[in-house]
């Protein structure tokens, strides 16, 4: 998998939560703006039914497919990225996302692969021109 694949999964996800966390939000107002809980003092006791409280439901559905969307994005990004520092000679990378995604830290990992990772097309680009130089040498 490509960085920018990694890179555009990483703020696709996050952007995703956004969005989400902003429905579920408009949700929210919704409801309580149109009195659709039945309050007892501080407690909920019902909703009552109306075209807020479905417009609600399908705003807080919505998000939640919108969130599971962005949660999928966001293991994809870091799978990647421990995927792509894998066969690296340095193991630093592949160590350190590795540990963090399974201790459940994947997204501070990812975001720090995404702003300071290494990056191996300079590493095929040298190796590539290396290549060109010595089969010009030959002929």
């Amino acid at each position: 998998m490509r960085r920018s694949v990694v890179v555009k999964a990483f703020w696709g996800g996050l952007v995703g939560f956004a969005v989400g966390t902003v429905l579920l939000l408009i949700a929210a107002a919704v409801a309580v703006g149109s009195n659709v809980f039945v309050l007892d003092g501080a407690d909920v006791v019902g909703v009552r039914t109306g075209a807020a409280t479905w417009a609600s439901l399908t705003l807080v559905v919505v998000a939640v497919v919108i969130m599971l969307g962005a949660a999928v994005a966001q293991f994809v990004a870091w799978l990647g990225a421990v995927l792509r520092t894998a066969d690296l000679p340095a193991t630093a990378w592949f160590v350190a996302l590795l540990i963090a995604g399974l201790l459940g830290l994947g997204l501070p990992a990812t975001l720090a692969y995404v702003i300071a990772g290494p990056d191996r097309t300079a590493e095929f680009s040298d190796t590539s021109n290396e290549a060109a130089t010595s089969v010009q040498a030959r002929v």
